[in-house]
């Protein structure tokens, strides 16, 4: 198993062929750690197939884990299944929430950096310039 953590993170179609030999080696020595590689590529297509697919391989996935004998995926089998609905949306409608969650993060750290600003305005200012789509000429220019 030395030397086999970097194939197990790797998506099967990025393996190299010693990786291939180190995770068909897992497949016959160690089952349980077989069983959670299969289990995290099964969630990671979930993701990629999307529409009815996705919520179709969803809800097989959630019962698989919960059978899988793996006690961190019976947990995120659980965790999955209570936000089971909202998970469905996002395979359905394509919408996610990391835009604003990105821009969340580009926010706090502009409030970070603003700390010795004298006034609110310029972190206002300088959240507008980066993240409001203003291009002002500048003098320079």
């Amino acid at each position: 198993m030395k030397g086999s953590r970097w194939a197990l993170l790797k998506s099967p179609a990025d393996l190299s062929p010693e990786q291939r030999g180190s995770v068909a080696s897992i497949a016959t020595t160690n089952r349980h750690l077989y069983r959670a590689y299969l289990l995290k590529e099964q969630l990671r297509a979930v993701f990629q197939v999307k529409g009815q697919a996705g919520r179709e391989l969803l809800a097989g996935w959630i019962a698989w884990a919960r059978r899988s004998q793996l006690p961190g995926f019976i947990a995120l089998a659980a965790m999955l299944r209570r936000f089971q609905q909202l998970i469905w949306n996002t395979l359905i409608h394509h919408m996610s929430n990391a835009e604003s969650e990105a821009t969340n993060t580009h926010l706090r750290a502009l409030t970070r950096r603003s700390y010795g600003f004298h006034s609110p305005e310029a972190l206002i200012a300088m959240a507008m310039l980066t993240k409001g789509g203003l291009c002002p000429p500048l003098p320079e220019r």
